[in-house]
């Protein structure tokens, strides 16, 4: 067992936080000790993350604004890389691994000036505009796919695939069987557009489905995230359909669902598409069209190609095109049958474990970027 101190830096969005919930957890349990250093926007962080010491510190994005926006966030940054060093100074850290977003880019940077051996973490199939930033200067780069654009050639032989951690919960339903789909059983679909849902998918799925046959409509058991603003529209769309919806702003049993789940309608961030492979479970994916650097497209593409799921962009994704896609794939079980198969191929249940010994590797080795 160790006592060497880690450090983790992370925020933002969940696609950030959870790998580094994920990553706590496992470097607990292996005796390390913990900070966490994080920007000075949200809430605290419940979990594992919440259990450690946590830094607060400046930090701006850049990406998308103004120039006056983009002054401050600079000064930000300048601000936050200062705090940084001077709290990894005083802990003197074995390692420090970063999760993407700008919350983690003081950390890193101070970590670099330092010589203090690092990893960045990159959750999606484009490394991200942070982790672009920060990639020349780490000791090692973890991934979670095979090919990950705006990633330079020079710098992939600092990488390892370690795939996506996510919540113990659902590695814990990683046996959990695909279910069998019967000839009069119910169809079980879930619907999830990220923690607060997405409009798009609260006004053409509930459409999508009232274009069913009627045979297949009234089989259908839908779970649905949405807007808590736009919960009173979709459950009145969902009035005199037949269809048996649960349909709430936030679910606390998310890896419950997905495991009942015959597929699953969602964004394709990297939490949710994590956790769609490391379960099994096919999906139709429909990317958020701003994300920056269209991150949301390229993990769908990978899905897609992979035969684990089918990738509709918002501007196809409409009532008709989905009756359709749902009727052929709901009259051919076997198709998603298959693609539950192949989503799980793709599934990587023990990243939180490789990640680990990565970064146990790199503090033992005292590695630093050159």
């Amino acid at each position: 067992m160790s006592h060497e101190l880690i450090v983790l830096t992370a925020g933002g969005t969940g696609g950030h936080v959870f790998p580094a919930e994920a990553l706590a957890a496992e470097l607990l349990s292996r005796g390390y000790e913990l900070v966490l250093i994080t920007d000075k926007r949200g809430q605290a962080y419940g979990g594992t993350l919440g259990q450690i010491t946590t830094h607060r510190i400046s930090a701006g994005g850049i990406a998308g604004r103004g120039i006056g926006a983009r002054v401050r966030s600079v000064l930000e940054l300048g601000a936050g890389f200062l705090q940084a060093r001077s709290i990894l100074s005083r802990l003197k850290p074995v390692a420090v691994v970063g999760f993407g977003g700008y919350a983690s880019v003081p950390a890193m940077l101070a970590a670099s000036t330092l010589k203090i051996p690092s990893a960045l973490h990159e959750q999606n199939a484009v490394l991200g505009r942070a982790n672009r930033l920060l990639a020349a200067k780490a000791s090692r780069i973890a991934t979670c796919y095979g090919d990950v654009k705006n990633l330079a050639p020079a710098l992939k032989k600092k990488v390892a695939q370690t795939g996506m951690p996510v919540r113990p919960a659902i590695v814990a339903s990683k046996d959990a069987a695909y279910p069998e789909i019967g000839e009069t059983g119910p169809l079980r679909l879930l619907v999830l557009g990220g923690s607060q849902g997405a409009r798009i998918l609260s006004e053409v799925v509930p459409a999508a489905l009232a274009r069913l046959p009627d045979s297949l409509r009234h089989r259908i058991e839908i779970s649905q995230q949405c807007r808590p603003e736009d919960l009173e529209a979709v459950r009145a769309a969902y009035e005199g359909t037949g269809i048996k919806a649960d349909l709430q702003s936030f679910f606390q049993d998310v890896p419950d669902r997905l495991a009942a789940a015959h597929l699953v309608i969602a964004r394709s961030g990297a939490s949710t598409v994590g956790e769609l492979t490391v379960l099994g479970r096919p999906s139709i994916l429909v990317p958020y069209p701003h994300a920056i650097d269209d991150h949301q497209t390229a993990n769908a593409h990978a899905v897609d190609e992979a035969g684990g799921g089918w990738l509709i962009p918002q501007p196809a994704f409409t009532p008709d095109s989905l009756a359709a896609r749902l009727e052929s794939l709901f009259s051919l079980p076997g198709s998603l049958t298959r693609a539950a198969a192949c989503a799980k191929a793709t599934g990587v249940p023990d990243a939180a474990k490789r990640l680990a010994d990565l970064v146990a590797s790199l503090a033992s080795n005292n590695e630093v970027a050159p």
